[in-house]
């Protein structure tokens, strides 16, 4: 295979000297993991599998088949796979062009989670409440990502749920209430967006993927790339990356590290 036609990479074949064909997240990801520091495996689509795709309107021939060699590597080295019933191989999906731009699509998280799956995970993971805040996220932002539904729909129907509570915060509501939430989101899919919430783990990735390069179009990343003069040519690439959780328990967390003063630019933190 040429290396014009090669539209995935390993997050260990790039490099930071990427950003063209890698975009921003990509090349740093990459080079991230040629530094051996602790990258959760993944891979990354190029830019140039977008461009292809905002040509022609449809994905590359030779994309999903790439994308399926690169997503069995990654489950032989989780040693799990994809939506796995009894111990899910759970993924995110993330937009990464050249430059940085408002607009382009969010983050979807737990890509993987179905009505099976998430029950490995409450079992792996031995916290029940734990799995069910992940569905119900995942139902949430892919809702309002990729199947365009408004997002107050989904955040009244957790107000509902904590009002009737009577807390204020997501930590008030136990298993049963994020397990009941999932099937109030699942029931606002069908009614915002004509269709079920997609059950295959490999369908909720692809449609994630179309959601990326779909989003190089929209209004604010156009009007950001006419302001900034950036060209409207490049696209994005899309990093999927295998899911490590900052609230599994109290030992868990998210966050920024900086290796510099961000204010200052002083060495050291």
């Amino acid at each position: 295979m040429s290396s014009s036609s090669k539209y995935v990479y390993d997050f260990s074949e790039g490099s930071k000297e990427m950003k063209d064909l890698l975009g921003g997240k990509g090349a740093n990801l990459a080079e991230m993991t040629n530094l051996k520091l602790p990258v959760p495996p993944g891979f990354t689509i190029t830019t140039e599998a977008c461009q292809a795709y905002l040509k022609s309107g449809t994905e590359p021939e030779d994309l999903a088949d790439e994308v399926s060699e690169h997503l069995a590597a990654l489950e032989q080295a989780m040693g799990k796979k994809l939506g796995q019933s009894d111990d899910p191989l759970l993924v995110s999906v993330r937009s990464g062009a050249k430059f940085s731009m408002p607009g382009m699509m969010e983050t979807v998280l737990n890509i993987g989670l179905n009505d099976q799956s998430v029950r490995g995970l409450a079992k792996q993971a031995d916290n029940e409440r734990f799995a069910f805040d992940s569905y119900r996220r995942l139902i949430q932002m892919f809702g309002k990502t990729v199947l365009g539904i408004e997002g107050d729909h989904f955040e009244d129907a957790l107000d509902a749920v904590k009002n009737a509570k009577g807390t204020s915060s997501d930590l008030g509501l136990d298993a049963d209430d994020l397990r009941r939430l999932v099937e109030t989101f699942k029931e606002i899919v069908v009614e915002h967006a004509g269709r079920a919430f997609p059950q295959e783990p490999r369908e909720q990735m692809d449609m994630a993927v179309r959601a990326v390069f779909d989003s190089w179009n929209t209004e604010r990343a156009i009007i950001y790339r006419r302001q900034e003069r950036i060209p409207g040519d490049l696209g994005t690439a899309v990093t999927i990356c295998s899911m490590v959780f900052g609230n599994l328990d109290m030992h868990s967390g998210t966050g920024g590290a900086f290796t510099r003063d961000p204010a200052s630019g002083a060495q050291g933190g």
